[in-house]
C-alpha cells in the first residue's frame, strides 16, 4: 500500500500563508471571535497587531464588522469555529456578506467533527447545506496542505464572498507542488475504471487509501478531490458516470444537503443510471469520540470505503 506523508493541520497552513501575505499588504485584515488561539493566529497578532481585530464571542458582530470593512476596500478574513459561525451568524452571512456583495473570506475553523468529544453542539455538519442555498457565496473545503495554501492564494483575488472550511488535525499530503489548482475544478488524484470516489476535505485521504486497498484485489478506482462545492465541477461528475461503473461520495458533513446530494442531483437530472452511494454522517445523534473514531464508526476509513465499494460493485468483500 502507498505511503502517505503526514503534513500539518490545514488551519496551521492557512494561518502561515495569511501572515506571509499580510506582511506585504496592510489591507489584509483578520477579524476573529476570541479564536486567535484555535485559529493558529497568535503569531499573526503578535507580528501584525494592527491588522487583527478581536470582537469577542460575538459571531454576528464578527460578520457585520467584516462586511463593513470589506465594503471599504479591505481584504477581510472572518475567522471563527465553523459550527457557530454558520449558525449564529447565518443571517449576517446571507444579508451583509452575500446579498450585499461584500467579498469577505468567511473562515470556518475546527470544522466537521474536528472537536470530537465535545459532541454534536460543536460539529459543523450543516454548513454546506445552509450556505449552498445562499446566492453569491462560494464554498471551498481543502483536502491537504497544498490545497489549503492554493485556496488562500486564490481567495485573495476572488471577486465574490467565499467560505473556506478547515479542520484541526494534521492531514496527509496528497498532491505534488506542480498540481494545477483552480476554484471550481476538481483534482483527479487517481485514474480508474471501476468505481469513482468523489471526496471533499479531510475525507479525501481515506478515499485515496481505500482506492489503494482495492487496487490490490484488481478493482480500479478513480479518486476526485472536490475541493470546491460552489461553483461545482459538474463535468467531473458526468465524466465519472460515463467512464466508471459506480460512484461513491465521501464527506465530513450530514448526508443531507452536501457533496453527495449535489452529485445525486447532477446524475439524476443528467439521466445517468449508475450505482451510487453517499457516505457521510447520517441523520442521527452523532456518536461521541475523536474525529478518527467518528470517521471509523461511519465508514469514512480505508476499510469502510473499500467495503462500501465492494458492496456497490457486488464483488466479494475483503477479509
Amino acid at each position: 500500500m502507498m505511503e502517505l506523508v503526514l503534513g500539518k493541520p490545514n488551519q496551521d497552513v492557512f494561518a502561515t500563508t495569511l501572515l506571509e501575505l499580510a506582511q506585504h499588504d496592510p489591507n489584509i485584515l483578520v477579524v476573529t471571535s476570541d479564536s486567535r488561539g484555535s485559529g493558529k493566529l497568535v503569531p499573526f497578532g503578535q507580528t501584525l497587531p494592527d491588522q487583527l481585530i478581536e470582537v469577542g464571542i460575538a459571531e454576528q458582530n464578527l460578520v457585520g464588522v467584516s462586511a463593513g470593512l470589506a465594503s471599504a476596500g479591505k481584504k477581510v478574513f472572518a475567522v471563527s469555529p465553523a459550527c457557530f459561525l454558520t449558525t449564529r451568524a447565518l443571517e449576517q452571512i446571507k444579508n451583509d456578506v452575500a446579498y450585499s456583495n461584500n467579498p469577505v473570506r468567511v473562515i470556518g475553523i475546527s470544522a466537521g467533527v474536528s472537536y470530537g468529544a465535545l459532541g454534536s453542539t460543536h460539529h459543523s455538519l450543516h454548513d454546506f447545506a445552509a450556505l449552498r442555498t445562499i446566492n453569491n457565496i462560494d464554498i471551498m473545503v481543502p483536502a491537504d496542505n497544498f490545497e489549503t495554501r492554493q485556496a488562500v492564494l486564490a481567495a485573495m483575488h476572488h471577486p465574490r464572498p467565499l467560505y473556506l472550511r478547515f479542520g484541526k488535525r494534521a492531514v496527509y499530503n496528497l498532491h505534488t507542488p506542480d498540481t494545477p489548482f483552480e476554484i471550481g475544478k476538481a483534482i483527479q488524484l487517481r485514474e480508474g475504471r471501476d468505481v469513482t470516489f468523489i471526496a471533499s476535505g479531510e475525507t479525501v485521504a481515506p478515499a485515496v487509501l481505500a482506492a489503494e486497498r482495492l487496487a490490490g484485489i484488481g478493482i480500479s478506482c478513480r479518486v476526485l478531490s472536490m475541493h470546491t462545492l460552489k461553483p461545482f465541477d459538474v463535468e467531473a461528475v458526468k465524466h465519472a458516470a460515463r467512464e466508471t461503473h459506480a460512484i461513491i461520495t465521501v464527506e465530513e458533513h450530514s448526508v443531507f444537503g452536501g457533496l453527495g446530494e449535489a452529485c445525486a442531483s447532477i446524475l439524476m437530472q443528467g439521466g445517468y443510471h449508475v450505482p451510487f452511494k453517499i457516505v457521510g454522517i447520517p441523520d442521527e445523534d452523532t456518536v461521541t469520540g475523536s474525529q478518527a473514531e467518528i470517521f471509523n464508526h461511519y465508514g469514512i476509513s480505508a476499510e469502510g470505503l473499500a467495503a462500501t465499494a465492494q458492496a456497490l460493485l457486488q464483488v466479494e468483500q475483503l477479509t
